[in-house]
């Protein structure tokens, strides 16, 4: 059975009727030929297959590097908050802290002493050194990364004493300006 197109063409003398037969078989061998590659071979199953995985560890490393970029994005504005607030040290007072397990100190001043130990001004770690900040600057720090304020008498730590060494030596009040 020819379409009408090919009846017209071969009633025009376009075409002969060996060339309008060629056409239609190579037609019927395309329609048999998709027919025969909907049924997935075990050679397509595995190429989906890992293709699938690539796509999946392509959004993994993705999604690394995006987590890496944003935690880099918060300690850079997390420095640019401290650069931009930090008090002036002056002073020649030792003001000790602790610092994870270690004592450091920053030289201060009586005035820069007091507003420490009530909770007004806040330390920070800035690369390998410690800046004073006022406490609004030390709120946006804690929202972007609470580890680099390192000490803060405003906060209050409502900690449950762990042993009874603990509970007992807490009836005994230690003054926030006590001088080491």
């Amino acid at each position: 059975m020819r379409n009408p197109l090919q009846d017209q063409l071969l009633k025009a003398g376009l075409v002969n009727k060996a060339r309008v037969n060629q056409v239609a078989r190579e037609q019927a061998k395309q329609k048999q030929g998709k027919q025969a590659a909907t049924t997935p071979s075990a050679e397509s199953v595995d190429v989906e297959r890992l293709k699938a995985e690539r796509a999946e560890r392509d959004r993994a490393l993705a999604a690394e590097r995006n987590a890496q970029a944003r935690a880099a994005e918060l300690r850079a504005q997390v420095r640019q908050i401290i650069d931009t607030h930090k008090v002036r040290r002056s002073g020649e007072i030792d003001y000790r802290f602790t610092d994870g397990k270690a004592i450091r100190s920053v030289l201060v001043n009586e005035a820069l002493r007091s507003q420490l130990a009530n909770g007004t001004l806040v330390i920070a770690r800035l690369d390998q050194g410690y800046e004073l900040i006022p406490r609004t600057a030390a709120e946006k720090i804690y929202e972007r990364d609470a580890d680099a304020i390192v000490l803060d008498h405003g906060r209050s730590t409502s900690e449950a004493p762990a042993s009874e060494d603990d509970a007992y030596y807490a009836r005994f009040q230690v003054p926030d300006d006590l001088i080491w």
